[in-house]
């Protein structure tokens, strides 16, 4: 593993069915950026282990054997992890590659999802990551049992992947003015990732006219080609069906923030959207 000194794609790795897409979505953020890939497979902990102690249950010498059974069968199990997320990381890395990368590398981690990425946070550029992870591969709906806590303990852009790979022509800036969304408005003006990337620019709601004015400007001056729009309706209903009806790639908007912390996610726009809308989703803190 060769450590990157500059700010990097992390891409999140495993064997759900959205880790392919994950790969092409961060070629193309890396490529447009000029920055390397780094491929992460982490391994969680296991909370229930094969060892465990078993005095009072079992006489002594059928305890020694079957902890020796017990303790080569994790070992068998590790190993056998470890292997397979070399393998699943050895593909993406090649799919990276192909699709256009230039710098990718690849690491392993133990322990919790979010206690990885929170070591690694100082050296992201964007997080790329899967809706669901290969626990959750089963179902068609719904969020990764690990997304909330990852969207809620990073302060750095995650673009959340829900959908085969689609190089982004349009994309939606849901915009209220708010701090986390003038984030967003400054990272897409700025950003070399959106560059000929025409931008919707929506607010939901009245009073909209001097805040888009002042969003429009930012992005304009920022060299992207912006459309703005006022819609009425319910926030996450209206942009979903705007999103759809003018077949927008991927959306970005900030999610929320540290004074709703204590909130539940599933009771907020940035969980409903992430449950409503069929193409990925750029959120910023």
């Amino acid at each position: 593993m060769t450590e990157q000194k500059d700010p990097l794609v992390l891409s999140c790795i495993d064997g759900s069915r959205f880790s392919g897409a994950v790969c092409d979505y961060s070629a193309w953020i890396a490529s447009r950026a000029s920055a390397p890939i780094k491929l992460l497979h982490n391994i969680e902990r296991v909370t229930t282990p094969a060892v465990a102690d078993l005095s009072g249950s079992i006489g002594l010498g059928s305890q020694e054997e079957l902890l020796e059974e017990l303790t080569s069968l994790e070992q068998q199990r590790s190993r056998l992890l470890l292997e397979q997320g070399r393998q699943m990381l050895d593909g993406a890395r090649e799919r990276a590659l192909k699709a256009g990368a230039e710098r990718v590398v690849t690491c392993q981690r133990h322990g919790s999802l979010v206690e990885s990425l929170v070591e690694l946070e100082d050296h992201i550029r964007v997080l790329v990551l899967g809706i669901r992870g290969e626990e959750h591969e089963a179902s068609n709906k719904g969020l990764g049992a690990q997304l909330e806590s990852v969207v809620r303990s990073l302060h750095k852009p995650i673009l959340v992947v829900n959908r085969e790979f689609k190089a982004p022509r349009s994309i939606m800036l849901a915009y209220d003015g708010s701090e986390s969304a003038r984030k967003a408005l400054d990272m897409v003006a700025s950003s070399p990732v959106f560059k000929d990337v025409e931008c919707h620019l929506v607010y939901v709601g009245d009073g909209a006219e001097s805040v888009l004015a002042d969003g429009a400007e930012v992005l304009s001056h920022g060299g992207v080609s912006v459309v703005s729009v006022n819609l009425q309706g319910k926030t996450v209903e209206s942009l979903i069906a705007y999103q759809q009806e003018h077949d927008i790639d991927l959306t970005v908007m900030g999610a929320f923030s540290h004074s709703k912390l204590r909130d539940l996610l599933l009771g907020s726009v940035t969980a409903k959207m992430l449950l409503g809308t069929n193409q990925p989703l750029l959120l910023l803190r």
